[in-house]
């Protein structure tokens, strides 16, 4: 397990180790021209920060081919011409050492997880990357880590600076730039032309591959991600369900409380209710939940299903832009009357809560539940009852767990539920056998179960509303299969294992009838297919709230309404 002083040893080590390197350098200088320097760094990403997609490659090529072997030259000369390419746009010769310096470290740690885990670095996992907080990025960190960066990234970033910069003249230096933007150009366009029925066949079956190219796929990404960012802050969020009206609860009766639990890398395949081989939901399966067999989440990362499932757009027809730009359903809640609260214990709520009244227990890091800046779910539940007595009203509150983060999963779960064994206590992965691995990420998820069922508790013995609770997990997460760990490949090449996830409703017998809710309907109707996309219109249906923006037919509770009794 890394603690802070392990890091903080094993970092003076290397930086003793790159110091020694770099006095025996500086006694070696060569000096060479900036374009120069762009053409060995482009050939040693090439070679040394593209071992993720040359193996990709090589899955669908035999090397007993002479074509095989003109093919991969092709492939090479333009990963590094268009490396070229973009390095020379804005690379001069007083930025060149420092960005390239920096351009190695960064792919050096690009590769390290794309080698590790199968990260793909399209615009989805770079917004992941830069919205990741102090802890979750904590838990990356191993040795591995370290060693890949030293060798792959420290070592060639030193030897980058001690390199003498040739000066040219003005003029001279801005017509060579430009024949070397013009010959890289026409490079990668020849290369591109002799290996275009390989390429084009590969890139059109395995689109994706294309953010397995370093440094590449990280910079357009980002770039990508800074002006959609930038977008996304000059412009005032669109408002959606203005019109929303909630019909309120009947005269006498207790006014209704929602609590939407958001789970995190909770997969189906491992959900007891589900049929999983082991019981990981027993206390759920004692509170007789309806629990939904056939889910799917709009996305592999917090990223994209967060605002998404919140988001009357969904997947169908997916746009990013239009879901970060227009309101989510708590808004359209609010405006019909109801108080949204964000209880969160992980990474925010991604836009979805902008504006309304967002609550972060674990800030006041209480020593029965947090340890070194990491929570356990059930702090989420501290002062719940007072914020029912502040607000009785209708009141939907959700809770945005930590669940089953990983790689950390030993993190995620007090001593008491570590039933499965042996575990995996360390966050690098690569140091655990599959089974440990496994067995860790059941024991978070018997904590899931503990915590949902300790909440039905809570939900039970309050006596201020009439209350209900839907769970429904973000995505899910690669356990080893075919060599795939964690969350985060982009949807249409995601195995099953991320895209399923768990969901499961309970209500009590007031809030069912206050919302002219037959449980019994419902739970016949729970192997039916459902996504992320109903979680917008079920909570609308749930709280009885009428708006232009609401599809019953997404609404997985709309077709078990009953006709009330006349008194």
């Amino acid at each position: 397990m890394f603690n802070a002083t392990y890091i903080r040893q094993s970092c003076q080590h290397c930086c003793n180790v790159l110091r020694n390197i770099r006095a025996w350098l500086s006694h070696w200088r060569s000096s060479c021209s900036t374009e120069a320097c762009i053409v060995v760094s482009s050939v040693f990403f090439t070679l040394f920060a593209n071992q993720r997609f040359w193996s990709a490659w090589n899955a669908s090529h035999d090397w007993s081919l002479v074509a095989t072997w003109l093919q991969a030259a092709a492939s090479s000369i333009l990963i590094t011409a268009a490396h070229c390419l973009i390095l020379s746009i804005f690379i001069v010769r007083s930025t060149a050492k420092p960005i390239l310096a920096g351009m190695f470290v960064l792919s050096a740690l690009a590769a390290h997880y794309m080698n590790r885990y199968t990260v793909f670095f399209d615009i989805s996992m770079m917004r992941s990357v830069l919205h990741t907080d102090l802890k979750e990025a904590r838990e990356l960190v191993s040795f591995g880590m370290f060693a890949d960066v030293l060798v792959y990234g420290m070592l060639p970033a030193l030897l980058i600076t001690q390199v003498r910069l040739r000066k040219q003249p003005y003029g001279r230096t801005i017509l060579r730039r430009l024949g070397f933007i013009m010959a890289s150009l026409l490079i990668a366009c020849g290369s591109l032309i002799l290996g275009f029925q390989d390429l084009s066949a590969l890139m059109r079956n395995q689109k994706e591959m294309r953010y397995l190219i370093t440094p590449a796929n990280f910079l357009i990404s980002s770039a990508r991600l800074a002006a959609a960012e930038s977008d996304e802050a000059r412009q005032p969020r669109i408002a959606i369900g203005t019109d929303a009206v909630s019909a309120g609860a009947a005269g006498g009766r207790k006014p209704r409380l929602l609590v939407v639990v958001v789970g995190e890398t909770a997969r189906a395949a491992n959900w007891g209710l589900n049929g999983y081989q082991r019981q990981t939901t027993p206390e759920l399966y004692r509170e007789g939940v309806i629990n939904f067999t056939r889910v799917v989440s709009c996305g592999t990362n917090t990223e994209v299903s967060v605002p998404c499932m919140f988001s009357p757009f969904g997947r169908k027809d997916y746009d990013e832009k239009k879901i970060r730009r227009h309101e989510s359903v708590l808004h359209v809640l609010e405006h019909a009357g109801v108080k949204t609260i964000w209880r969160d214990n992980q990474s925010g709520c991604k836009g979805v809560c902008d504006g309304l009244e967002v609550q972060r227990p674990g800030d006041k890091q209480d020593p029965r539940f947090c340890k070194a800046g990491t929570c356990l779910d059930e702090i989420l539940l501290d002062d719940f009852e007072r914020e029912l007595q502040r607000h009785q009203r209708d009141l939907v509150i959700v809770l945005h767990q930590i669940g089953n983060h990983g790689p950390a999963y030993s993190h995620r779960y007090p001593d008491a539920f570590r039933h499965f064994l042996p575990t995996c206590d360390d966050p690098d992965l690569g140091k655990c056998s599959r089974e440990q691995i496994v067995n860790s990420y059941d024991n978070a998820m018997l904590y899931t179960d503990h915590f949902l069922a300790r909440t039905i508790q809570r939900l039970k013995t309050q006596e201020t509303h009439e209350a209900a609770m839907l769970y429904l997990s973000d995505h899910g997460e690669s356990l080893g299969e075919k060599g795939i760990y964690l969350h985060g490949l982009p949807n249409a090449i995601a195995p099953r294992e991320q895209l399923e996830v768990p969901m499961m409703i309970w209500m009590s017998q007031g809030f069912a009838t206050t919302s002219n809710i037959s449980t019994a309907c419902l739970q016949s109707r729970a192997s039916q297919p459902v996504s992320h996309d109903h979680l917008f219109h079920s909570m609308l249906g749930m709280m009885r709230v009428q708006t232009a923006v609401y599809d019953p037919k997404r609404d997985v509770v709309e077709g078990c309404r009953f006709i009330p009794e006349r008194a």
